[in-house]
């Protein structure tokens, strides 16, 4: 399950709503001390933070501005105190998101999906910038020649990483045996004559992939290769 912290002197709201989350599949762990708090950002690695403003030693906004110096978690304010220039202020230390108290949980979790969402899109556009492919069901690592298939990491040769990575680069273009010769230009292997079928099937069978109900690479009859995988 997603793992939310939540810092707020109230016990009886921190537990309830553990109980709450815990009812729609997310683990929230809480401290109601402010410097316990902070302790378990580092420790437990939550996906978001639920913050109060209220709260004896450290108000919410010290801490804040605290744990910004390190930690760039999204965090959701959550206080009594609704006036525009603590909002102002929330949000310029860098709080993500402001919900005044008391609450429905039920529009707690909705602002808490749509803020995990808005941080994965942020998280895949830079891996993406990094040379990380996403496609459905697998993900390739480009710097680190590194693959995952539906999330485990697969292990593969020097020769068939740079031949998924060509395939993958030009999804839908059709590769035949000259080019895929072509694009592997500078690995220290040979590729002549049926050599590549043989790479391409030692690929497909890593990959856990068919070449009768092809979820990656598909072979074009008397053609050539292609990839098909789908990007997300």
């Amino acid at each position: 399950m997603t793992k939310l912290l939540m810092i707020d002197d109230d016990k009886s709201l921190t537990q309830s709503l553990s109980l709450f989350f815990q009812k729609h599949h997310y683990r929230l762990i809480y401290a109601n001390d402010p410097h316990d708090g902070y302790e378990l950002i580092k420790a437990e690695e939550p996906k978001l933070l639920l913050l109060d403003v209220t709260m004896p030693t450290v108000d919410g906004f010290t801490l804040c501005k605290q744990i910004r110096k390190t930690y760039s978690i999204p965090i959701i304010m959550l206080t009594a105190r609704g006036r525009l220039e603590d909002k102002v202020h929330g949000f310029e230390i860098g709080v993500d998101d402001y919900l005044p108290k008391p609450f429905e949980p039920l529009e707690l979790l909705a602002r808490v999906q749509a803020l995990l969402r808005r941080s994965t899109l942020r998280e895949e556009s830079t891996l993406q910038q990094k040379g990380v492919m996403f496609y459905a069901g697998i993900t390739i690592y480009r710097e680190q020649q590194l693959v995952k298939i539906d999330g485990v990491e697969i292990h593969l040769s020097g020769m068939e990483f740079h031949l998924l990575e060509a395939l993958a680069l030009q999804p839908e273009k059709v590769f035949n045996r000259e080019q895929i010769t072509g694009v592997l230009r500078g690995v220290e292997v040979d590729l002549y004559g049926r050599s590549v079928d043989i790479l391409l099937s030692r690929l497909r069978q890593k990959l856990n992939d068919s070449a009768a109900s092809p979820r990656f690479i598909k072979t074009i009859r008397g053609v050539g290769y292609t990839f098909i995988g789908t990007p997300l």
